[in-house]
Parts: C-alpha cells; structure tokens; sequence
C-alpha cells in the first residue's frame, strides 16, 4: 500500500470544502479565542489612556500584570497598539474558519497566504515572548492567550495548505509529528518563563 493510501486510510475524510472538520473547528477556536484576546486587549489600553491610573483586569500580581506591558513602547510597535494587529488578523482566521467548517471550498493559495501570514505572527509572538521575559519583565495574560494559540494555528493552516504534500515521505513525516512539535515548542516557552521568574514563583510554594 502507497503512502498516500495511508494517509486515506488513516486520516478522517476531508469534507466537500477540502479541509477536515478537525481542522476547521482548529481554526474556527483559534479565531474565536485570539480575537477575544486581542479586543480585551484593547479595551484594557484605552482604559489606561482615559485614565493613567487604571489597573487593567488582567494585572494580578508583580509578574503578571498586563498594565506593566502595554505602557512600554514593544506594546505599540507600528505606533498603535499590537492588539490591533491582532483585531484584523484573528478576524480573517475566525472567518476563514466558519467558512471552512461551512465547507466552503477556499483555493489553496488562500491557506498558503494565510500560513505564511500565520507564520509571521509566530515570528512577531516570539519577539514579544523575548521582550515580554528579558527586558519588560513582566508577563501579559492576555497576550499569552494570542501566544498559545499562534503556535497551533501555523500547524493547523500549514497541515490544509500543505495537504497534497503529506504523499511524500518528508511531508508525511512532519504530518505525523506535528502535534508532538507543537508540543514541545509550547514546553519550551513554558520553561523559560518557570526559569525566568523562578524568584517570584518560589515565594508562591
């Protein structure tokens, strides 16, 4: 039996739109969950530019406290807000997952755009990661709502984007571990932040 007649085999079936239902609902929840980061966010941030003194509801204690990270100058790359950024890029994902999950058959340049786009977000998310542990010292709930689900939509889109390449051995290789990576890539974060605030963490035991 071919490889590609494993992955026929193996994988549930691909609905008329050309994506999985799984993968659909993937998306869909990302969208959801990124762009409820990304509004609260910004509702938060004009809350402090009404008044200074503002606690956002998401600053609970020294190392997470969201008021800390978006009055420093990484919270406003481009000269406006980054949740902005995230209003108008989680909004085509959630869309881009209703229409998927009503199978609607999107062309596969779509999900390559949108994984490359996704993968720029990861790029993006992973400075902020750097900013948010070794300069700001201070860790944004919200922001690590867009952070966790960042790093599973590249893999989601990639796998509908790439769905023909999966019949050869190295696209069915990284097919297969994709969810063990993404794993693993969250663990990875997970632990710098445990051992970046280490000191504070201690004193909670």
């Amino acid at each position: 039996m071919t490889v590609a007649a494993d992955l026929e085999s193996t994988e549930s079936p691909v609905e008329p739109g050309g994506v999985r239902r799984s993968s659909a609902i993937g998306v869909l929840i990302a969208g959801v969950l990124g762009l409820a980061a990304a509004a609260t966010l910004t509702i938060e941030k004009i809350e402090i530019l009404i008044d200074p003194s503002y606690v956002p509801s998401c600053s609970l204690n020294p190392v997470l406290s969201c008021g800390s990270v978006m009055t420093t100058p990484q919270a406003s790359v481009f000269g406006f807000p980054n949740s902005l950024i995230g209003i108008v890029a989680f909004t085509v994902v959630l869309v881009s997952g209703v229409l998927a999950l009503a199978r609607v058959a999107l062309p596969r340049w779509y999900w390559s755009g949108l994984a490359i786009g996704s993968a720029l977000g990861v790029v993006f998310v992973h400075w902020l990661i750097y900013q948010s542990l070794y300069r700001i010292g201070a860790l944004c709930p919200y922001c690590m709502v867009v952070w966790a689900v960042t790093i599973p939509l590249l893999v989601i889109v990639a796998s509908i984007a790439l769905r023909g390449e999966t019949a050869t051995a190295p696209g069915r290789i990284l097919y297969d571990w994709r969810w063990s990576l993404v794993a693993l890539w969250v663990t990875a974060v997970l632990l710098l932040i445990l051992v970046r605030f280490w000191n504070y963490w201690s004193t909670l035991l």
